[in-house]
């Protein structure tokens, strides 16, 4: 299997496990934890630690600790745009852009709004650009889901290690071995 595809399959794996659970998450799971080794140890450790949650853990306990993570913490909501400009005008421009580059691509979203974390993830293990898929990781995704663990009030929350899972992953693959960032970007991102 190529990079790329690798890279896409363990996206869509993301988007699952970031969906609400249901009887097909332990899969989802299995799914990653092998190509994760291979690509970021680190990444398969903290999700070999989710896994365990959830074999231990019946679906309802699973369910609470999603609800409990994602929607009763106002800082931890999963939606990229919301991390990175809040309820304003700038995240309604920002959803705008993504269902155009969704369009682009033909891409068709699910239920969710277009910023939330499984739809940017599913996207992005559905194309092949590179630079795209590279913009969206570097300047939404990584930013995002630093918030989001930053305000993850970790004691008792299971979910925080499958976020350092996809975190530790996107890093990881974001900035392949011996490729920089062009200087401009280098300067953006050290702000």
């Amino acid at each position: 299997m190529n990079e790329l595809k690798r890279h896409q399959d363990l996206c869509q794996q993301f988007a699952v496990l970031l969906s609400y659970p249901d009887q097909g998450i332990a899969v989802a799971a299995d799914a990653c934890i092998k190509p994760l080794q291979q690509i970021s140890p680190d990444a398969s450790a903290s999700l070999q630690s989710f896994k365990h949650f959830i074999e231990s853990n019946d679906i309802s306990r699973i369910e609470e600790a999603f609800t409990g993570t994602f929607d009763l913490q106002s800082l931890c909501h999963p939606y990229v745009g919301f991390q990175l400009c809040g309820e304003s005008q700038q995240r309604t421009m920002f959803m705008i852009k993504l269902r155009e580059l969704y369009q682009q691509y033909d891409f068709i979203s699910g239920n969710e709004l277009p910023d939330h974390l499984t739809e940017v993830l599913r996207f992005i293990g559905s194309i092949a650009d590179q630079d795209c898929r590279l913009e969206i990781i570097q300047d939404g995704l990584l930013p995002a889901l630093a918030k989001i663990t930053q305000g993850i009030e970790s004691d008792g929350r299971p979910y925080v290690a499958l976020l350092n899972a996809l975190q530790s992953f996107l890093t990881e693959t974001a900035e392949p071995a011996g490729e920089q960032l062009p200087v401009g970007r280098q300067k953006e991102r050290s702000l």
